[in-house]
């Protein structure tokens, strides 16, 4: 059972790489897109919602492209989460306890009073979820793959995208 769309995987795995302790880290989403062997627009399209959310700014011209627009540290999984699904619920309770056959025409008081059990469960484990999603930052997240991947891995990765700059460069240069 997803609870979240892929979304947020595609959009995570992107910030990942605009996380730098400098802050002057930035790409492209066709750039990001291409990296990860997935969509453009759909990339584009997350990094609207992504803009919208104050979690990326996005610099225009040659050099440009998207960049964090507050600190590693200060951007939780959740501000992802919300940013990209919306504040939506993850269950949705469709009263059927009002519906028994025993009921007939109306459900007696004792059966519909109150929060439903189930629903009261499910309101329950999706705030201890929010709350580990909102414990967790963009810093923690590279930490750990930083900590998973070969050193060679940032190198080659850093190395991928400023060759990306310097042909575009080149290409606008070519264009005057």
């Amino acid at each position: 059972m997803a609870l979240y769309s892929s979304s947020v995987e595609y959009g995570l795995h992107c910030l990942l790489f605009l996380v730098d302790s400098s802050g002057a880290a930035r790409a492209s989403s066709l750039d990001l897109a291409e990296f990860q062997g997935i969509s453009p627009s759909f990339v584009a399209k997350l990094f609207g919602r992504l803009k919208a959310a104050g979690l990326v700014t996005a610099i225009e011209g040659a050099h440009g492209g998207y960049q964090l627009a507050r600190r590693a540290e200060d951007i939780t999984v959740l501000d992802v989460v919300d940013a990209l699904e919306g504040d939506k619920p993850l269950f949705q309770c469709k009263e059927i306890r009002r519906n028994c056959a025993l009921f007939a025409d109306s459900a007696p008081s004792w059966a519909t009073k109150g929060l439903c059990s189930i629903h009261a469960v499910m309101r329950e484990a999706e705030s201890l979820m929010k709350q580990s999603l909102a414990n967790h930052t963009l810093a923690d997240l590279s930490e750990r793959v930083q900590r998973k991947a070969p050193k060679t891995f940032s190198i080659d990765a850093n190395a991928w995208f400023a060759d990306r700059k310097t042909a575009k460069s080149r290409r606008k240069s070519s264009d005057k």
